[in-house]
């Protein structure tokens, strides 16, 4: 089978990775890929938003199988072209992957259907918007309608630092039209667990459970990231509470969506609080989470292509899934100034170093290949994952292979997997 996955980060990566080990795949390949990807898949010059380049592609080299990454090419329609093509893809059609493109629907499906989460409103004139601000209890979130590349959520602990979110977002358009509209809602606390399921629409399997740190500095502070590092399983995340969680949250996301007509297929991540009163929802992505993927997909037993086949032909109920016990840690290693102004081209040293210790793995996200070198090419560069018996040691390897991985103005957290 042919193979070709969208995108160009360590999510995209680290799918390949697996796909890599199915031994019914022939040639993996990947639009438009990075220097990593390049070592496994053979990487083609598409922009993951060229919808049109991708069914052509997929077309003329008798792709089997079209693995979309991102959240902009789904929440814009690339798997019901592909489909509309007559080619197999992977991941929801765009009325279903509006549940992460927008954020005011989320919330009124959430509402609707009862699933719990944060108290909410929502504006499309930023006048109204700080006036509530004004009378409002804090702390509270300060959220884009649309997607901005993980960023366009704010946490305001004062009347200032929430007008001035509005502002950037509503006024100066910060996240272009993603800022149209906000959501602003109540700033729930408690643990933060994220939890990625296979759905096909009629059944639903959670993934192992992950813990993602969202901000750019040790101690969780600093500017809102993509996400800086990543461990699985969670420490919160119980037996007992992955059976509440179906029972109110997950189930009834599935089930609300068939229910509007928007049934679906594919990974549907689910940002969870564990607060007092229980599991809420923070935040629903249409697509496997970045860096969560990182530390997810090499826990699993499975072979992922079979898998990918289940849910499109909607008979997962068909396969048992099962997962490794051991624990994986991902540490991303970014250009300095990230989330904000970076400098790209410079040379990464050290890859080799990596071979030197068991169980661990470099993703790609931010790189590009010049001759025999990798080049910083982004914000975000690698994904560092190792794997151990528990926590701890994985942390510890995860760390160390990360000590002998050099480029210039390198930045990383060294509290991941301490929280």
């Amino acid at each position: 089978m042919k193979i070709l996955v969208v995108g160009s980060g360590g999510r995209e990566h680290a799918i390949l990775w697996k796909l890599k080990q199915s031994p019914r795949i022939t040639k993996l390949y990947c639009a438009p890929g990075n220097g990593g990807i390049s070592e496994i898949a053979e990487c083609v010059p598409i922009d993951v938003s060229d919808i049109k380049g991708m069914v052509s592609f997929a077309r003329e080299n008798r792709i089997d199988l079209v693995v979309v990454g991102p959240d902009d090419p789904l929440a814009a329609g690339m798997v019901d072209a592909l489909e509309n093509a007559g080619l197999r893809a992977f991941g929801p059609r765009k009325n279903a992957a509006v549940i992460e493109a927008s954020k005011v629907f989320a919330k009124e499906l959430m509402k609707k259907y009862r699933i719990p989460s944060a108290a909410y409103e929502v504006f499309a004139d930023s006048i109204l918007a700080k006036k509530y601000i004004s009378t409002a209890k804090f702390s509270l979130v300060v959220k884009a309608d649309g997607l901005a590349l993980g960023k366009g959520v704010i946490i305001c602990n004062t009347v200032s630092e929430a007008e001035r979110a509005v502002s950037s977002m509503m006024d100066e358009k910060k996240f272009g039209n993603a800022g149209q509209k906000i959501v602003i809602e109540e700033f729930m606390t408690g643990p933060e667990v994220s939890v990625l399921a296979f759905t096909d629409g009629k059944t639903m399997v959670p993934m192992v459970s992950s813990q993602d740190h969202k901000r750019a500095y040790d101690n969780d502070e600093g500017l809102n990231t993509g996400g800086m590092g990543t461990f699985s399983p969670s420490r919160f995340y119980t037996e007992e509470l992955q059976k509440q969680c179906l029972e109110t949250i997950f189930i009834p996301t599935m089930k609300a969506m068939n229910q509007e007509c928007r049934p679906f297929k594919g990974v549907l991540f689910f940002g969870l609080m564990l607060t007092g009163e229980g599991p809420k929802v923070l935040e629903y992505n249409a697509r496997f989470g970045d860096p969560e993927t990182q530390v997810v997909l090499p826990l699993l037993e499975n072979d992922l292509l079979e898998i990918f086949e289940a849910i499109i032909d909607e008979k997962l109920d068909t396969l048992k899934i099962s997962w490794k016990k051991n624990a994986a840690v991902c540490v991303v290693m970014a250009s300095g100034g990230y989330p904000e102004n970076y400098v790209k081209g410079y040379e990464i040293k050290g890859l080799e170093t990596v071979k030197e210790h068991s169980d661990v793995i470099v993703f790609h996200a931010g790189s590009k290949k010049e001759g025999n070198c990798y080049m910083t090419n982004g914000g975000r560069v690698l994904g560092v994952t190792a794997m151990a018996e528990n926590l701890e040691k994985a942390r510890e390897k995860a760390y160390l292979a990360v000590s002998g991985i050099k480029f210039k103005d390198a930045h990383f957290r060294r509290d991941i997997g301490i929280k």
